[in-house]
């Protein structure tokens, strides 16, 4: 098992079903995200709270901590967008394997630090 840091595009495809997201093999890893996604989804899709599909989220989802420290971390980059920065240092704060984005920006960093940086669970050996 695998620990595996969902960015926001990827939050937002698993809750509001955009895509085909093979959910049974990501169920098999540790997941961990920014409380920050779950900010975007509901403001993105006017979700009213509480909303049954999010009040349990803690049950599947780890949330990382969005604190001054990751916030510091996150304003010296690696990008330019603070947002994706969050989500990266997020990722390396929990100290997960794999950064599951679509963000082709992000992809093309292929890894930050030591974890890999994909678009698919499935690609990846784990």
């Amino acid at each position: 098992m695998a620990k595996v840091f969902l960015d926001a595009n990827i939050f937002i495809d698993l809750i509001e079903k955009r895509k085909t997201i093979d959910r049974k093999r990501l169920l098999t890893h540790a997941l961990f995200l920014s409380p920050l996604s779950i900010h975007i989804l509901t403001y993105l899709y006017k979700h009213k709270i509480p909303d049954e599909r999010l009040v349990r989220i803690d049950k599947f989802i780890k949330l990382v901590p969005f604190n001054l420290g990751l916030t510091i971390k996150a304003l010296g980059g690696p990008t330019v967008d603070f947002e994706d920065n969050v989500q990266l240092h997020s990722g390396i704060e929990s100290e997960c394997d794999l950064f599951l984005t679509n963000d082709k920006k992000l992809l093309d960093l292929g890894y930050f630090g030591i974890m890999r940086v994909a678009d698919n669970i499935g690609e990846i050996e784990i």
